[in-house]
């Protein structure tokens, strides 16, 4: 070791001996150590008694310690610990605990050591110990043939199935100097058959007593570490160690909030460590919910008052006072960060540190909290904590109290190094406070909903919401506690509306829908924005209210910091949603695009809705949305069905976007248009344990495409799909060969098919099949531009169309004559005749102008009627599943139409409407006479 390294050389501070003759004891004990380290020695003998006994036992040891490195001592005992034997395992514990006591006192007293780096080694020390006394005594167990199947090499491999997680700061690592230990001991019962799991459950019971024994007891030696088993679940009726699948059925049916606050700092310390990374990744649903859960905070309100009653905690007066426990207290930080990453843990795995000064950290990285809160708390907790050690120190006590006396306070003030008691307390009395101010509002029930006046209500208002106790999110009595809080805010809110009674009768609807209450309702008290933003969607869109009352997940997006900043780039879009399907089988993967895609899909109607974007940037985002879900899940349908069949032959499949999608005009209710085209490059079988010819094997994963899309399940569904633009549409296969594909556009393919083709777009699949594709479509465009034969065919088409008896009306602008189809066809005609790649209606209407089939002014008409019927059918989508009609809509569904219509009102928006429907029908009667 490098002199740099040396106790002697980091030494930054030191003690100062609050009794002068005990400090002479210990410099008189360590006689053989360096000068520079004297008054660190005589400070902590003269402030612990504890220490000094230490120092007088321990004597050659500790000289030899202290002229090399912490590091060194600390490696020594480990191995030291590893190394006992069953015999000597409970006096050999004892005799190591002492030492490793007095080096890292002595490493923390100096500042050789920062906080992190002493509650580290105490806990790697800690770790060791339970290692090595579950070895022995599940050891003894098997030797006994008491764990069927298992032998005492099984034993001290991987504890022969048994594993201890170290819960509470032992989990985190953060260990006190004088802490008990938190265990929760499991075994792996898929190690043994029928009864003998009941037998080897026994055996394992018996050694986590033993081991609790060998750790806890204090014997004339003295003890390991006082060691707590009570974390388990249901400790009041269930043994010390219990099956990994009995643990997991009792969170699944009744885990509560404090238990998923214990595990967020689990990790397997001892045993089978395999075995606990499982059973801890299983419990990953229970810890992490993947809604955000602001109930969480409700329950760490109780928690508290519930300690601070019980132990008589209330106050700031120093004597006395719990530094862990009391008001402005570790606890309080912990608490603060703990909560916060309950609420939003199970969206954000990059939040789940055990540490608490990693929490912050990332807390702070995420905007859950400011940085300079962040440090603020972080440097608090490390003064909080060596606080905490100093008492400790002085008797080995486990004790959180602050003296009651002036000479205790003295005392303490010394062994933080400062000789001025009086400067210390007014220190320590202000970082309480600071503790307290800072983490006291996060948990103080918000005062403006307790005080806010309930609105007058008229009489059907009052019927409306006489009925609300009866809906199943109110039929618990949190739910109502935490409901009735929010009450006022809320018909305060829907009283602001243009139309309250109507504002009110749709959130009835919502409300009527939810099938519990108790996270959103927290969830709203923590945020009173979404109150706002709930208001506005009742008073306006009934179609999205109901769609929250089936998604109400989709508000947690609301609270991250990029709901509201600009849309992403495509490739970050997609990349977003890859990186979240990354390793998930088939099943996890849908249910997982589903919520993806529900956050997103929300977003840009709330957006909408609050006229952050038009409809045209609305239809842009809805297929940007749309291209991401079909680009990240056409790879895993493929790879089920490689699973059976073996690997795509040649170049794969492509999804070519049709209609809507591939024109990027999909609305709120769009279903997808789809065609699959794929390259086999000429293999005949595939290779997999079931081989299949090309075409089987693409027509399976097509339909596992379709599935993944438009499935149901528990998170809901993405889309409908439509394949029927295919080539031979119903009748033909459902996925199309490359060459087959040309063969067909160029010498079978309709008229109508070609129109349909000029706004198809590749949009998943390998680079250079969508580049083939595309190529194809352009060639196909070039080849069937005969102007003659489009129009009559056009025009045909048209006629069948209106005899099918799609006529439309004023405000279901997409069919009849005049309408958005009807423009769309006379706009893809113009694509084809043109021979134009351009997939939007106003390129295309811009093409048929520049080859002289539209008069410029025509095509100006058409756009501007093209545009209005689209804000129109955009908008309706958003406000309402149904046909659109404005006295369904209310009086805010009415002006959102008016106004992103640009209309003064429902009867001004009707003519214009009107007028552009009878402009744009006697242009396309005129220029689709058949030839």
């Amino acid at each position: 070791m490098t002199k740099q390294m040396s106790f002697a050389s980091r030494l930054t501070r030191e003690p100062i001996a609050f009794d002068p003759d005990r400090a002479a004891e210990g410099l008189a004990a360590l006689q053989d150590i360096p000068n520079d380290l004297k008054g660190l020695v005589a400070g902590a003998a003269g402030c612990s008694p504890f220490l000094l006994g230490l120092m007088q036992k321990e004597a050659p040891w500790l000289e030899e310690v202290l002229s090399s490195t912490p590091e060194a001592a600390q490696t020594a005992l480990l191995a030291q610990v590893a190394a006992l034997e069953a015999g000597h395992l409970d006096a050999g514990l004892r005799r190591l605990k002492g030492r490793a006591a007095v080096m890292v006192a002595l490493a923390d007293l100096g500042g050789i050591w920062d906080l992190y780096q002493v509650t580290t080694a105490w806990t790697d020390f800690a770790d060791a110990c339970v290692q090595t006394a579950l070895r022995a005594h599940v050891a003894h167990e098997a030797k006994r043939g008491k764990l069927p199947g298992q032998t005492e090499e099984d034993a001290w491999r991987d504890g022969a199935g048994m594993v201890a997680l170290a819960m509470g700061k032992m989990g985190a690592a953060e260990l006190n100097y004088s802490s008990d230990i938190d265990l929760i001991c499991l075994f792996d019962e898929s190690r043994f058959d029928g009864t003998d799991e009941m037998e080897a459950r026994a055996g394992f019971v018996r050694a986590t007593r033993k081991m609790a024994g060998s750790l806890g007891e204090n014997t004339a030696e003295g003890y390991v570490f006082r060691t707590d088993l009570r974390l388990r679940p249901d400790a009041s009726v269930t043994p010390v160690c219990i099956s990994m699948a009995a643990a997991e059925r009792y969170y699944e049916a009744e885990g509560r909030n404090w238990e998923r606050g214990a595990y967020i700092k689990a990790r397997p310390a001892a045993g089978d460590l395999a075995a606990g990374a499982r059973f801890l990744e299983t419990l990953t649903p229970f810890v992490w919910r993947k809604h955000l859960d602001f109930a969480a905070i409700h329950d760490t309100q109780d928690m508290r008052q519930r300690i601070r009653s019980h132990k008589g905690l209330h106050g700031m007066a120093l004597e006395g006072h719990n530094i862990k426990l009391g008001q402005g207290g570790i606890r309080e930080i912990e608490f603060f960060a703990q909560t916060r990453q309950l609420v939003s843990g199970g969206r954000d795995a990059g939040l789940r540190g055990r540490r608490t000064k990693d929490a912050l950290a990332a807390l702070a990285a995420k905007g859950w909290i400011g940085g300079d809160v962040a440090d603020t708390l972080s440097e608090l907790y490390i003064q909080h904590r060596e606080v905490e050690h100093r008492l400790q120190m002085i008797n080995d006590a486990q004790t959180h109290d602050l003296p009651k006396s002036p000479e205790g306070f003295d005392r303490l003030a010394r062994f933080m190094g400062e000789g001025d008691t009086q400067r210390f307390r007014k220190e320590l009395q202000a970082r309480l406070a600071q503790v307290d101010a800072l983490c006291e509002p996060f948990f103080a029930p918000n005062p403006t909903s307790l005080e806010a006046p309930m609105p007058e209500l008229s009489e059907p208002a009052h019927e409306i919401v006489s009925r609300w106790p009866h809906y199943p999110a109110l039929r618990s009595a949190r739910g109502q506690e935490i409901f009735d809080r929010l009450k006022p805010d809320l018909l305060t809110c829907f009283q602001k509306a243009a139309d309250p009674d109507e504002a009110l009768i749709n959130f009835d609807s919502f409300l009527k829908g939810l099938p519990a209450g108790v996270q959103l309702f927290s969830l709203f008290e923590a945020n009173p924005s979404l109150v706002d933003l709930i208001g506005d969607i009742c008073a306006t869109a009934p179609g999205l209210s109901r769609y929250l009352s089936r998604n109400a997940g989709v508000l947690d997006a609301v609270l991250g910091g990029a709901f509201f900043a600009p849309w992403p780039e495509k490739e970050r879009l997609q990349g977003a949603l890859s990186t979240a399907l990354e390793g998930l089988d088939y099943e996890a993967a849908l249910d997982t695009a589903r919520r993806w895609h529900k956050e997103w899909h929300f977003r840009i109607g709330v957006h909408h809705l609050r006229d952050l974007i038009d409809e045209a940037e609305a239809g842009a985002q809805y297929t940007a949305l749309a291209d991401a879900v079909v680009t990240a899940l056409w790879p895993i349908a493929c790879a089920e069905i490689a699973k059976r069949h073996g690997p795509a032959p040649g170049r794969g499949g492509a999804v070519l976007a049709m209609g809507s999608l591939g024109a990027g005009a999909l609305t709120a209710g769009s279903d997808l248009d789809l065609i699959v085209i794929y390259d086999a490059g000429g293999v005949d079988l595939t290779e997999g344990r079931r081989p299949l010819d090309p075409r089987g094997w693409f027509a399976k994963a097509t339909k596992t495409l379709v599935t993944a899309l438009s499935v149901p399940t528990a998170e809901g569904k993405l889309y409908e799909v439509d394949m029927r633009l295919r080539p031979s549409g119903r009748q033909g296969p459902v996925a199309t060969g490359l060459e087959a594909f040309d063969h067909y556009q160029h010498h079978e393919a309709w008229t109508w098919e070609h129109m349909a083709l000029t706004r198809a777009r590749p949009i998943a699949g390998e680079a250079s099949l969508l580049a083939d594709i595309e190529a194809i479509r352009q060639n196909v465009l070039k080849a069937k531009a005969a102007r003659a034969l489009v129009v009559k065919d056009a025009a045909q088409m048209r006629a069948r169309l209106q005899a099918a008896g799609r006529k439309g009306s004023t405000f279901e602008v997409k069919e009849g004559k005049g309408g958005m189809q009807d423009i769309e066809l006379c706009a893809q005609a113009a694509a084809l005749m043109a021979a134009d790649p351009v997939r939007q209606v106003e390129g295309q209407l811009r093409a048929g102008a520049q080859i002289g089939w539209l008069q410029g002014e025509d095509a100006e008409v058409l756009r501007a009627s093209h545009r209005l019927f689209s804000t129109v059918n955009q908008a309706g989508r958003l406000l309402t599943e149904r046909p659109l009609d404005p006295d369904e809509l209310g009086i805010g569904g009415q002006g959102f139409l008016a106004r992103a219509a640009g209309a003064k009102d429902a009867k001004d928006l009707a003519l214009k409407l009107a007028q552009a429907r009878e402009a744009s029908a006697q242009i396309i009667d005129r220029v689709l006479k058949e030839v």
